[in-house]
């Protein structure tokens, strides 16, 4: 029976293809072509755009972050996809929790890697540790004090600001003062300050917030690999960074992690946190943090990017902490002078404060920064940025980190930013 079927079907397809080929349906073939398009649900037609090939520019990213990928993560990266709840995905998941404490310098269990940019990490530190109507005490002296005071309110906090300009720093009395007259339940500091270039001290604060039963949550996106910091050391509470900086990760995703002093208060919440992607208690057993024995669907991690993570931390770790802390001193040093010698002005006049990641110049007299910048990426392909939130119009950006944390990288930008001053139009006012 099923052989005849067989024999019937394979007949009829033998037919159906010599009508294809005769006479009439060449005839036919526009006729049924506009009843075939009459017939389809489909009005707008594929975009022009999508049907060439993908182009990217090389550049040299010489800004802020995200910073050039070095070939080896680039190859992690695209390595075959393989399921995000696989246990070789798990082993490496491992792979990225150790890492991240070895260049947090923690211990601490509760360590992962959120799924989005930095701005993840930051929302998920603020909506785990704080519920609506609790005080929170941000210190701001650039952009990212200013997203997470708004992020807090957003979620219903009572927020209280710590105001600098750009490039000043916050001195522990007048943080220890602002902490007892509002009483937080969480302070927050940026370490690299990337918008004024700009490494704040921590040593002696997480003291401060531990004596007032203040949780500490510190932003080093910009200074993890580049600057000192030791999360256990400093009594540090929460801290997260980014990928796309030191790490020279493709951007997209954000190591976290939090103390015991923070799981108690994340754990004991008499609210759910208002997102749930971003709910630590599904994250930590998706990261195997819970002491549970099975791993439960959450999410769908980014593979690709937790590959090209993993592969970051493992340079960092093979270089060693200190000796990328060195490198990156060593090279802004270097970029220090040759500024100078073009006559330019370090935003940060004192050395021990600057961000070696992150380089700011105050924008030269009768110069509009915008044209410098623009001519730089026209005739030399490079990116440097100007300021971001409140030192937007004061400072010119140049970011050396990571891959890009070389001399010979420094003189290409001193060369870009020699020639735009010599090319770019000066006003005489």
């Amino acid at each position: 029976m099923q052989r005849a079927l067989f024999s019937r079907s394979a007949l009829l397809a033998q037919q159906a293809a010599a009508a294809l080929d005769s006479p009439l349906a060449a005839r036919c073939a526009p006729q049924l072509q506009r009843l075939d398009r009459s017939m389809s649900s489909v009005t707008i037609p594929p975009p022009a755009c999508m049907l060439r090939p993908l182009e990217a520019p090389y550049r040299y990213l010489f800004g802020p972050g995200p910073s050039n990928v070095p070939p080896r993560i680039l190859a992690a990266g695209g390595k075959p996809i393989i399921g995000h709840l696989h246990p070789e995905m798990y082993e490496i998941m491992n792979d990225i929790k150790r890492g991240i404490q070895y260049a947090f310098q923690t211990e601490n269990n509760m360590t992962i890697s959120m799924s989005g940019s930095g701005h993840a990490a930051m929302e998920c530190a603020v909506f785990n540790t704080v519920e609506p109507g609790e005080s929170v005490l941000v210190g701001i002296n650039g952009i990212w004090g200013e997203r997470v005071a708004e992020i807090a309110e957003r979620m219903g906090a009572n927020v209280h600001r710590l105001v600098k300009t750009p490039g000043r720093h916050f001195s522990n009395q007048e943080i220890e003062q602002a902490i007892a007259k509002h009483k937080p339940v969480l302070f927050f500091l940026t370490h690299g300050e990337s918008s004024a270039g700009l490494c704040h001290p921590v040593d002696g604060i997480g003291d401060i917030c531990r004596k007032h039963n203040c949780l500490f949550l510190v932003d080093t996106v910009a200074s993890l690999g580049a600057a000192p910091i030791f999360m256990d050391k400093q009594n540090i509470d929460i801290l997260y960074t980014g990928s796309q900086k030191a790490l020279n990760s493709p951007p997209g995703t954000a190591p976290i992690s939090f103390n015991d002093r923070a799981c108690h208060k994340m754990f004991n919440r008499k609210t759910k946190p208002v997102s749930y992607l971003f709910d630590m208690t599904h994250l930590s057993n998706y990261w195997g943090c819970d002491g549970k024995p099975a791993r439960a669907y959450h999410h769908t991690g980014p593979v690709s990017g937790f590959f090209a993570l993993r592969e970051s931390l493992a340079i960092l770790a093979e270089k060693g902490l200190e000796e990328s802390w060195r490198k990156h001193k060593e090279v802004a040093a270097y970029l220090y002078k040759g500024l100078e010698d073009l006559g330019l002005n370090l935003f940060i006049p004192d050395k021990d404060l600057r961000l070696p990641s992150v380089t700011t110049i105050s924008i030269p007299e009768g110069y509009d920064w915008r044209e410098m910048l623009a001519y730089i990426m026209k005739h030399h392909q490079m990116e440097m940025t100007g300021g971001l939130g409140p030192s937007l119009g004061m400072v010119m950006r140049i970011g050396l980190m990571g891959y890009n944390c070389e001399k010979a990288n420094a003189d290409m930008a001193l060369h870009a930013l020699a020639d735009a001053l010599k090319n770019c139009k000066k006003s005489k006012a």
